[in-house]
């Protein structure tokens, strides 16, 4: 992951984000989103980038271009809801836990004691991921997706 740099997502990023979710396979874009993103509309860019009191978010980049999104919302059932993808060049080499692991230091620091996602019940690789690191969590299924609740543990859970 040489080269790769986390960071708050910024106002400026808006080219930046349309490029890489339409650059995201359909696949990868359903993983997420749960349908696919061909088109993102404005609206949809414009909350994958809005930081504020109960909205967290964070971009990996690589040579100035976005190739990871994370972000995370307070409100939900848990303390923070969170909500990953990479670019599919990239997946597999630990960034999604990176970023997860950033967005749960973050959210730890503000209070947050649970964490809570909805993941698509073909999505193998980050249930496996959960039960490795969590093997306590709640797992609840809901029309074709996994509703995982957790304790948020000591930063650097995600390490790989």
């Amino acid at each position: 992951m040489i080269g790769t740099q986390i960071r708050l997502a910024r106002s400026d990023d808006e080219d930046r984000i349309r490029r890489f979710l339409t650059g995201l396979s359909l696949h990868t874009q359903t993983l997420r989103f749960f349908t696919g993103v061909a088109s993102p509309a404005a609206g949809l860019v414009r909350a994958l980038l809005a930081v504020d009191e109960r909205r967290d978010v964070l971009v990996a980049t690589h040579e100035g271009e976005i190739i990871g999104h994370a972000m995370s919302y307070r409100g939900g059932p848990a303390d923070v809801e969170v909500a990953v993808v990479v670019t599919d060049q990239w997946q597999g080499v630990g960034l999604g836990p990176r970023l997860i692991d950033m967005l749960l230091l973050r959210a730890a620091v503000r209070g947050a004691t649970t964490v809570g996602m909805d993941v698509l019940g073909e999505n193998r690789r980050v249930l496996r991921m959960i039960r490795r690191q969590w093997p306590d969590a709640t797992m609840k299924v809901v029309s074709g997706s996994v509703e995982v609740t957790a304790m948020i543990q000591r930063p650097g859970v995600f390490a790989e």
